[in-house]
C-alpha cells in the first residue's frame, strides 16, 4: 500500500517483502514467545549471548556449495568489506567462541535470541526475516548434550500447551549416511553436496533427486542404497544395513535411552531422512515437525563438531539447534493455542478540571514508583480506551 506523503510524492507504507512491522498487539505475543525461550534456557542453566546483525560475508562462505551463500543478504560497505546480514546464529557464536579462546571455561552453555536473514521463497512460516532461538553447548563431545537441548525443546513445546500429539521430533545421526557413502565408495568431498540434495526430499519429487544426485557423479547403484537407506525408521534396520558395530547405531541408541531418562521418548523417533541440509553437522541431526504436516520443520539442530576447526581454531565437540519464531506462532494459532494479549493498565488516572493536572500528575507518578501500570489520560475530549 502506499499514501502521499506532504510533498505529494508516494510513499510504500508496507514492509519490504518477506518482512514484519511488529505493531503493539504483536510485539506482546512476540515478548511472551521470547520470554518463553529465555525462561527454558534459564531452567537449563544456559547463559544468554548476542552479536552482531552484519557479520563478515566470510563466515558463511568459508564453507562453499551451500545453499544459504545463495540466500545472503550480502554487500560491500563503504570501507570496502564484503559483509552480510546474519541468515543464522551458529557461524556467529563460533566466531565468539574463537574469540573468546581459552580464556573460557568449558563447556559453554549459550543461547541467543536474534533476527536472521535468508533471500529465499516464502510459504507459510517462511519469510525473509525471521527471529531464532538457539541453544548450544560446546565442549560435550557425548550425546549427553544432545539429550539435554532436545529436553529443553520438549520443556518449551509443553509450557505453550502443545503435546507429543501434536508434534514430534525427528532424530538420526549424519554418520548413517556416511557409512552408505563409503560402502558405495563415495568420495568425502562428495558429502556435503549430497547432504543438501536428500535434504530436500520432502520438498522435490524423487527423480528430482535423482538427477540432482547424478549431476554430481553419484553412480545410479549408489543412489538407489542411498534413497533406501533414508527409508530406515527402525534400530533393527539400520544394524542390518551399516552394522551394530556403527558409531551411528551405539549413539542413537544411548541417545534414546537416556531420552527415557528424560521422559521424552513420546516425542522423538527415529528416521533416517533426517540430513538437516547445512554442511557443517557431523553426527546427530534432529528436526521438529507437526503431525497434522500442515507447516515445515519447526525447529532443527544437531551435531557440528568440526566448525570451529573450519574458522582455523580447533576441533572442538558442540551441538545445537535453531527455532524460529513463524513457524510456532502458526502452529499455535492453528491448535488454537495463542493467547490473547490485551493491553493491561492497573489504574487510569485524570484530572476532571485543568486546575488538577498537577496534582493527577503527582497521584499516577506516586503509583507508577510503587510498581503500578498507570495510564495518565493527558487530554481530555479524546475517545477513551477504557
Amino acid at each position: 500500500m502506499s499514501t502521499k506523503g506532504s510533498m505529494g510524492s508516494q510513499i510504500v507504507t508496507d514492509p519490504p517483502k518477506g518482512t514484519r512491522d511488529f505493531p503493539p498487539e504483536d510485539m506482546r505475543m512476540r515478548t511472551w514467545l521470547f520470554n518463553n525461550f529465555r525462561e527454558v534456557s534459564r531452567l537449563f542453566s544456559f547463559e544468554e549471548v548476542d552479536f552482531p546483525m552484519v557479520e563478515s560475508e566470510e563466515l558463511y562462505t568459508r564453507k562453499a556449495g551451500e545453499e544459504i551463500v545463495g540466500q545472503l543478504y550480502n554487500f560491500e560497505d563503504k570501507g570496502g568489506r564484503k559483509v552480510a546480514l546474519r541468515p543464522e546464529l551458529t557461524p556467529s557464536l563460533a566466531r565468539l567462541v574463537l574469540q573468546k579462546g581459552k580464556a573460557q571455561v568449558f563447556p559453554l552453555k549459550w543461547f541467543a535470541i536474534g533476527q536472521c536473514w535468508r533471500y529465499e521463497n516464502m510459504t507459510r512460516g517462511r519469510r525473509r526475516e525471521h527471529y531464532q532461538w538457539n541453544m548450544d553447548i560446546i565442549g560435550v563431545p557425548g550425546v549427553e548434550a544432545e539429550a539435554e537441548l532436545l529436553a529443553a525443546i520438549v520443556m518449551f513445546f509443553e509450557r505453550l500447551g502443545i503435546t507429543s500429539k501434536d508434534v514430534g521430533i525427528k532424530v538420526s545421526n549424519r554418520k548413517v549416511l556416511q557409512a552408505v557413502l563409503e560402502k558405495y565408495e563415495i568420495q568425502a568431498d562428495n558429502f556435503a553436496p549430497v547432504c543438501v540434495i536428500v535434504d530436500k526430499l520432502d520438498k522435490l519429487p524423487r527423480d528430482v533427486i535423482e538427477s540432482e544426485l547424478a549431476k554430481i557423479n553419484v553412480p545410479s547403484e549408489a543412489i538407489d542404497g542411498i534413497l533406501k537407506a533414508l527409508t530406515l525408521q527402525s534400530f533393527d534396520d539400520l544394524e542390518a544395513l551399516i552394522g551394530a558395530e556403527s558409531g551411528a547405531v551405539g549413539e542413537l541408541k544411548q541417545l534414546f535411552a537416556l531420552a527415557e531418562g528424560y521422559g521424552i521418548q513420546d516425542w522423538l523417533q527415529f528416521d533416517a531422512s533426517v540430513v538437516r541440509g547445512l554442511a557443517y553437522y557431523t553426527g546427530t541431526v534432529f528436526e521438529g515437525f507437526d503431525k497434522d504436516r500442515k507447516l515445515r520443520a519447526i525447529c532443527g539442530g544437531g551435531r557440528y563438531d568440526r566448525l570451529l576447526s573450519t574458522y582455523g581454531g580447533l576441533d572442538t565437540p558442540a551441538c545445537g539447534f535453531g527455532f524460529g519464531d513463524a513457524v510456532i506462532v502458526e502452529l499455535l494459532k492453528e491448535k488454537k493455542l495463542l493467547p490473547k494479549f490485551p493491553h493491561v493498565v492497573d489504574d487510569v488516572v485524570m484530572a476532571l478540571e485543568d486546575s488538577l493536572k498537577i496534582k493527577a500528575a503527582g497521584v499516577a507518578a506516586q503509583l507508577r514508583k510503587s510498581g503500578r501500570v498507570v495510564e495518565l489520560v493527558i487530554e481530555k475530549g479524546k475517545k477513551m480506551r477504557w
